[in-house]
């Protein structure tokens, strides 16, 4: 089952791409976990989750009682004896909500790029991404902040296809580079770039010109749908059909196996 990680610039659509794409895996007969692992924290309104259920979400790493069973040691904690891989099996299924065949899990915030900082937290949600990245017969898609901060050399062989999201100007092709160059270092393959508020051939011909050296899997037009669903609060994919077509495209360029 692909195992997909998707980053960028604040702001270019990472969260309006996964919840396609989460959408997608379901029309395929999978039920795939969609992990919030931004701080933003706003992939739930995306997939269109009612706000009584958005509540249950609390984001983990702000669960201190949790953190402390699994870890032995308080979120925070400095220079305290914790547990570095604590059980972490049993908390996909009793953390996440379900919400039309899709898994959702908000992890809160990671410090540190790639390796994390020494805390009872990092080590909790680190565990946790590593068995849901490793374990095998669940899709996974993985809505991460700008970076590779919930993913390091252990588990980058795991993830199936890292996904750069882009959109027509210059500051989101610079913060690609970035992550590509992160990405890299930690032994990441199978990196693409995929384009969004593609207004035209003109461009995708401009993200092309100024990319880094990165496949471009395909692109989501621009669209006052996108818009209109976020002001609504609903579901992406049923408020904007050209997304959900444009996303269905480069689900089969992925070609990633279910």
């Amino acid at each position: 089952m692909p195992k997909i990680a998707i980053t960028g610039k604040g702001g270019v659509g990472k969260t309006t791409l996964t919840a396609l794409l989460a959408y997608i895996y379901t029309q395929r007969g999978e039920q795939p976990i969609a992990i919030d692992a931004d701080p933003a924290g706003n992939l739930a309104m995306a997939l269109g989750v009612p706000p009584e259920v958005q509540a249950e979400l609390r984001p983990i790493a702000q669960m201190e009682e949790l953190i402390y069973e699994r870890t032995g040691a308080r979120p925070g904690s400095v220079g305290a004896w914790f547990k570095l891989n604590p059980k972490v099996d049993d908390l996909p299924e009793s953390l996440s909500v379900d919400h039309r065949g899709i898994k959702l899990l908000r992890l809160g915030t990671v410090r540190g790029a790639g390796t994390g900082c020494l805390c009872p937290e990092n080590a909790l949600l680190k565990a946790l991404v590593t068995h849901l990245l490793l374990r095998s017969g669940q899709t996974l898609l993985l809505d991460m902040e700008p970076g590779v901060e919930h993913l390091g050399r252990g588990t980058a062989g795991a993830v199936d296809a890292f996904l750069i999201v882009v959109e027509p100007g210059l500051r989101s092709l610079q913060t690609a580079q970035q992550i590509q160059q992160l990405a890299r270092q930690i032994g990441i393959k199978n990196l693409y770039l995929v384009a969004n508020k593609v207004r035209g051939g003109e461009d995708e011909a401009f993200i092309r010109r100024h990319s880094p050296e990165l496949p471009l899997l395909g692109c989501l037009p621009f669209s006052p749908n996108a818009l209109a669903a976020d002001q609504a609060a609903k579901a992406i994919f049923d408020q904007a059909p050209e997304l959900l077509s444009a996303a269905e495209r480069i689900a089969e360029a992925l070609g990633l196996e279910t």
